[in-house]
């Protein structure tokens, strides 16, 4: 197989997990909405109430089963430490699997954009269904009208009922979540959108009140009252005509029904094209099932939340505080029974910088058996930053809690324990010159204990500089490493993979990235790509998930 063969099906292999879990999630709610729609159109059970309601019915019904599948698996993603388990389990030995774990933010943004438009259908649906509720009042079965007589007002049903204002509520509950995850929110002021997206707690107690109103009903006794069946006894009340003189000679004359003993006469019996009724049709609520989908997920995250409060309830220490250049914040923790992996992230929260807010971290320095610190370094470009810079450089001995996502597991063998890293290349782009300063020191020292141990090529150093309007460096006799590193404008990808594929044939290259999605879709196509070298290149995007 030569190399261009062997890259795309490599490349196939690496996707298949993706599409396949993709196209179940995408089956399961195309099978949900239409084994509902054809249930409330064509069920015997539903035969009244689609006469009352129409395409309304079927259309709320079946857009309510795809909303219980999605409001089910939107919180799952959100399982952190359920997460790290699976990612870190000997069960979950492949590697394709365990990077579609890295996914799960993308998959709860999914679950919640489905959740909205289906939602809009839904109410959609319901609106129609109020106006005919109030207009195809039917006076023969009292006990399935949701009016209480023809031509009431459809306004009533909606803020006057248990199911019609929990939905009005609910629906401005998604609004504000759904307005405040915009980029441009999310961005401008992460505290509105971290606030409100904690209003989904409310969102599922209203969504358990809103089933439990029991509005649309279905038919008990289909075989004594088959849909549209006869009734002999209804028909003869209706169309036997008295008399005017009788009814005034004997007032409390009423007609009565055949007898159960005698037979009915024969424009009535039963043939081939009609059934008789020997009863009326009674109507029953459905038990509500958004309950079966519900209370697992969010019961599993109630305990998720609680186990994260309890196990990071013991505070750290923080032993230093660094400000570095570009409004960078270096902080040194410790922390007992504390362990972790390079390449991990740790959650802080400080409950006196917010109550409920916290923010992951990629760890810069993880403990070592010699060394219990720890270490992260975090940009401050929003508010719950800035007040936490605010408060460890005029409080430094303030105690933070921190959430370790990863515990120290067995570790399944992924197929990396083979690899032995051989040469580093660390690319980095920023915009202006004071960007790198933060980091430049620990660039230089590295560079400088790789030449006094006599392996100068295993790192190679390409720092970007985006926008100038001239020739910058790093100022500082201590950088003149970096400044000779230094190039400006933007990396040529292209060029830049296939010069590494060059020097690396038939080998396997990692690539991470740690940056905006923009560069990571560039990133990810030229991983995936074939080249002439068969070098293999395997793609990492840093998640937070």
């Amino acid at each position: 197989m030569n190399a261009e063969k062997f890259a795309h099906v490599n490349f196939h292999l690496r996707s298949l997990v993706s599409v396949s879990f993709q196209f179940v999630w995408l089956s399961l709610n195309v099978w949900l909405f239409g084994k509902t729609f054809l249930l409330y159109n064509e069920g015997l059970q539903y035969y009244y109430l689609h006469q009352m309601l129409g395409l309304g019915l079927c259309i709320s019904r079946a857009s309510a089963s795809v909303l219980n599948l999605n409001c089910c698996l939107v919180l799952l993603p959100m399982c952190r430490v359920l997460l790290a388990f699976l990612r870190g389990s000997q069960k979950v030995a492949s590697k394709k699997t365990r990077r579609l774990l890295d996914k799960s933010k993308t998959f709860h943004v999914t679950c919640g954009v489905t959740i909205g438009i289906f939602s809009v259908l839904h109410v959609a649906a319901h609106l129609v269904n109020a106006l005919n509720f109030s207009e195809n009042y039917n006076e023969e079965f009292v006990t399935l009208n949701a009016a209480n007589y023809r031509g009431e007002d459809p306004r009533k049903l909606l803020f006057a009922t248990v199911p019609g204002l929990t939905g009005v509520i609910m629906v401005l509950v998604l609004f504000l979540m759904f307005t405040a995850s915009t980029y441009a929110i999310r961005v401008s002021n992460y505290d509105i959108f971290w606030y409100t997206h904690n209003l989904f707690f409310v969102f599922y107690m209203l969504l358990m009140l809103h089933v439990s109103g029991g509005v649309l009903k279905y038919q008990t006794n289909l075989e004594e009252h088959p849909p549209g069946c006869f009734n002999p006894n209804k028909t003869l009340r209706q169309n036997l005509t008295v008399p005017k003189a009788f009814e005034e000679l004997f007032p409390d004359y009423t007609t009565e029904s055949f007898p159960e003993d005698l037979p009915v006469p024969e424009p009535f019996v039963q043939n081939s094209f009609m059934r008789v009724c020997s009863e009326e049709p009674k109507f029953q609520s459905h038990f509500p099932e958004t309950w079966f989908w519900i209370s697992g997920p969010l019961c599993l995250y109630c305990v998720e939340r609680l186990y994260r409060y309890i196990r990071s309830n013991k505070p750290v220490t923080i032993t230093a505080v660094i400000s570095h250049p570009s409004n960078v914040l270096e902080v040194r923790m410790m922390k007992d029974d504390f362990e972790a992996r390079p390449g991990q992230y740790v959650i802080l929260h400080c409950p006196r910088v917010s109550a409920l807010e916290s923010h992951p971290f990629t760890l810069t320095m993880c403990p070592t058996d010699t060394k219990a610190t720890f270490g992260v370094h975090l940009k401050v470009v929003g508010d719950w930053t800035e007040r936490f810079r605010d408060l460890l450089l005029l409080h430094s001995n303030q105690d933070t809690e921190i959430l370790p996502i990863f515990q120290q597991r067995r570790y399944p063998k992924d197929g990396w324990k083979c690899y032995k890293l051989r040469r580093l290349y660390f690319i980095w782009v920023c915009r202006d010159i004071e960007s790198f300063r933060w980091f430049a020191d620990l660039l230089c020292m590295l560079h400088n204990k790789l030449w006094q141990e006599n392996r100068p090529d295993y790192i190679n150093i390409q720092l970007y500089l985006s926008q100038t309007d001239g020739i910058q460096k790093i100022i500082g006799e201590k950088y003149q490493a970096l400044n000779s590193r230094l190039l400006i404008g933007r990396p040529r990808w292209k060029l830049l993979f296939d010069d590494i594929a060059k020097c690396n044939r038939r080998k396997t290259v990692g690539v991470f990235c740690c940056g905006p999605n923009k560069i990571s879709k560039i990133l990810h196509k030229l991983s995936n790509s074939s080249n002439s070298y068969g070098t293999r290149f395997e793609y990492n995007k840093e998640s937070f998930s």
